[in-house]
């Protein structure tokens, strides 16, 4: 009897190890190291909103039927874009509407008008968070559901003001006004911009 168990004791001490090793392996379907079942993205909420490919835009604006424009700088890339075609719909690709390496100032002025035509002011410069006036200053146009856009470029200058339409948004007007000069740059849908005017006050 001695040798039968000494034959067994061993035997059965291996299939107790073979045992526990595989229930601490645990099933193809557990997971291992009892880590939580990846979601079930099938059940996300069908009101969920697309979000844009960048995190956060400087600028953002909806038109009344939902669909959104936004812009922001990329460093030493320049002036990018993205839009929305429908109402909740995915978001375009991001799009660079002015290319340039200089230092982005802090604001950036959008504004939509009817038909899909969305205006633009963006500045550059080193120094523009201290008051100094632009390097680069753009008038920027969006049309054709933002397919194609029109940039106009003004250096050394305290940049566009505001934007206003005219003839249902056929014709925009970029002004910056002080207390000796009024400055204007005119956008039609059919010339594109025309030349900086800058009139005595």
């Amino acid at each position: 009897m001695r040798r039968v168990h000494g034959v067994r004791l061993p035997a059965l001490a291996g299939v107790t190890a073979l045992l526990a090793a595989v229930v601490a392996c645990g099933s193809t379907e557990a997971g291992a190291g009892g880590a939580s079942p990846a979601p079930d993205t099938s059940q996300a909420s069908p009101t969920a909103r697309p979000s844009p490919s960048h995190a956060r835009f400087v600028e953002e604006i909806e038109w009344a039927d939902g669909r959104r424009v936004g812009m922001y700088y990329a460093a030493k890339r320049g002036l990018m874009e993205q839009h929305q075609d429908t109402a909740g719909g995915a978001w375009s690709k991001p799009r660079l509407v002015y290319a340039t390496k200089s230092d982005p100032c802090q604001s950036i002025i959008l504004k939509a008008f009817d038909g899909g035509t969305v205006a633009a002011i963006a500045n550059w410069g080193p120094y523009c968070s201290d008051g100094e006036p632009p390097m680069e200053s753009i008038a920027a146009v969006g049309t054709k559901n933002l397919s194609k856009w029109d940039t106009k470029l003004k250096e050394s200058f305290d940049g566009w003001a505001k934007v206003e339409a005219s003839d249902g948004a056929e014709r925009l007007t970029f002004t910056r006004s002080s207390t000796e000069w009024l400055t204007r740059l005119r956008w039609s849908r059919t010339d594109g911009f025309g030349e900086v005017e800058e009139t005595r006050r």
